[in-house]
């Protein structure tokens, strides 16, 4: 378990490798940019977002901790994110393809967070989407041959392991400091929404998943994975024998 100091230092250092070369030049042919651009875009749209309700949640959260390198935690993994968003969009400007502003599905969590203050819920959410980002942006660096595009795939796919440990800690904190009571009913809400949450990704982005080499029961094999080894090993003691079954 890292602190949260340790966190900022990282985050600080993280910020200061520049791992694509933008010399490079795109390469896709007219079919792939068919099959990827509206998951391109829908994605690069989701990762623009200010955070500020989520800033909001971290603050209130510090607060009640006592946990004073939180906030700027929480700023430092929101400017990867934006980074990741830029990056992409330059991508798009590249291939002479427009940057989104709506998107059904970013419509839909910008909605639901709107009202969110529970850091809980945010640490959820975040490493549910998390855990499926690392699918998408494998998927999304299989389906092409283009150099650039991998690149930038590749930085985000790094940045992600990550972020996905940063949350995952936060979460195990906040659950183990739950009462027996509370800690019982959170397992079942747990798996059910992140198991939603897949879903929905799946219905989403399918065809750019299955560009990637991915089927559903592939897709959902991977995402079981990832829930047992960053969710079900905080919530349930059998962890270990739960691998087994996989």
């Amino acid at each position: 378990m890292h602190s949260t100091q340790e966190w900022v230092l990282f985050f600080r250092h993280n910020a200061t490798h520049h791992r694509i070369n933008w010399d490079l030049s795109p390469s896709l042919t007219p079919s792939q940019i068919k099959t990827i651009l509206p998951h391109l875009q829908a994605w690069q749209l989701g990762e623009t977002s200010d955070g500020r309700h989520l800033l909001r949640a971290a603050f209130l959260h510090a607060r009640k901790t006592g946990d004073g390198h939180f906030s700027e935690a929480i700023q430092l993994f929101i400017k990867e994110e934006q980074k990741h968003g830029e990056n992409l969009g330059q991508y798009l400007d590249r291939i002479a393809r427009p940057r989104i502003k709506h998107n059904w599905g970013d419509t839909l969590f910008r909605r639901a967070r709107h009202f969110n203050t529970s850091m809980e819920a945010w640490t959820l959410a975040v490493l549910t989407v998390e855990s499926g980002a690392q699918v998408f942006y494998q998927a999304l660096k299989d389906a092409t041959h283009c150099i650039l595009l991998k690149q930038i795939c590749r930085d985000i796919l790094i940045d992600e392991a990550y972020h996905i440990e940063f949350q995952r800690e936060r979460l195990e904190q906040i659950f183990t400091g739950k009462t027996p009571f509370a800690r019982l009913w959170r397992r079942a809400v747990y798996r059910v929404f992140y198991f939603s949450t897949v879903h929905v990704m799946w219905f989403a982005h399918r065809e750019l998943f299955k560009a990637g080499g991915n089927t559903y029961a592939t897709f959902v094999r991977k995402m079981r994975y990832k829930y047992y080894k960053n969710i079900h090993r905080i919530i349930s003691p059998d962890t270990k024998l739960q691998f087994a079954f996989i």
